[in-house]
């Protein structure tokens, strides 16, 4: 598997990490929902992140889930979520998941960090504690964990970690830090990729201020592909129309502390997964939201029809 490169474009799914309705972890799902998001077009796949329920998980199941992921990817990049508290479970987690072909390490900020310095320092240890040549995906997330990334900041980290290949954006509002970092390339900065997140609900205007794609989850992952390709050959208005079909799932989606298991529920519903259960503590969703999704579901089909 080749590893990520500041030039990463498409769509890097984030997965979910399938479970039984009794809390274990369900292998058979997850080797279904790998290929299912592929055949929907996903470029990648970005597993144990936080819609992946990673915090659920045991160090041992983590190391599990990424070594079935990878070798059911067949070669396609898996990007693997490591953060963790301290930096001994992000190097412990992330020399494993490499040496099982990972194409690289995403993590976050922990929420610990206040200051400017103690920001672009972290990246730093991160850096060091993975070992050289391992790509790192910063994941700027400010909405979950409360620590903003300045411009400043940001660009100070890109000029002094070559492993930063790549920025999963997630900042809101943050269109204008996507503007700012291709200008700042435009102007002899090092270039890095953009994959952004947040359910995907900016996509058509965060293409069209120079991402490279999306890295987020959504029951229907060929929209994401769909959008970004569109955007990629420069009809927008055609992949405005096909996002805004999709807008009202999306948007359901959104909802803090819900979104999970809408996107679960849909994905069971398309036979993706064998069950919409989370892992404890988290609960599915009730007869009213089941009710209002499946309105949802059946408005978008049919202006889906309508848009051919």
């Amino acid at each position: 598997m080749s590893l990520l490169t500041c030039d990463a474009r498409g769509v890097y799914v984030i997965s979910v990490t399938p479970f039984t309705d009794q809390g274990e972890i369900d292998w058979d799902s997850l080797d279904r929902v790998v290929d299912f998001y592929f055949d929907k077009g996903a470029d990648g796949l970005t597993i144990l992140g936080m819609m992946g329920e990673a915090p659920k998980l045991t160090q041992a199941e983590s190391r599990a889930v990424a070594e079935r992921v990878i070798k059911r990817a067949g070669g396609k990049p898996v990007v693997v979520g490591v953060s963790a508290p301290g930096l001994a479970a992000i190097g412990e987690l992330g020399k494993a998941v490499m040496d099982m072909g990972a194409a690289g390490c995403m993590v976050t900020t922990p929420g610990s960090l206040k200051t400017d310095p103690q920001i672009h320092g972290y990246f730093g240890q991160v850096s060091r504690t993975l070992g050289d040549g391992v790509p790192i995906v910063l994941q700027d997330f400010p909405l979950a964990t409360g620590v903003q990334i300045s411009d400043e900041v940001l660009g100070r980290i890109i000029d002094d970690i070559p492993q930063v290949v790549m920025l999963k954006h997630e900042d809101w509002p943050g269109l204008a830090k996507i503007s700012k970092l291709r200008r700042a390339e435009a102007e002899g900065r090092r270039r890095i990729s953009i994959l952004c997140g947040n359910g995907g609900v900016f996509l058509p205007e965060e293409m069209a201020r120079g991402a490279d794609g999306a890295m987020t989850g959504f029951g229907f992952p060929e929209m994401l592909a769909d959008v970004v390709r569109l955007a990629g050959d420069g009809d927008m208005d055609r992949a405005q129309d096909i996002f805004d079909a999709y807008l009202p799932l999306v948007r359901y989606e959104q909802q803090p502390g819900a979104g999970l298991a809408v996107r679960k529920y849909v994905l069971a519903k398309r036979g993706a997964i064998g069950s919409a259960a989370l892992r404890a503590p988290g609960a599915g969703l009730t007869p009213e939201a089941i009710a209002e999704v499946e309105r949802l579901l059946a408005r978008q089909e049919k202006r889906l029809k309508e848009l051919n």
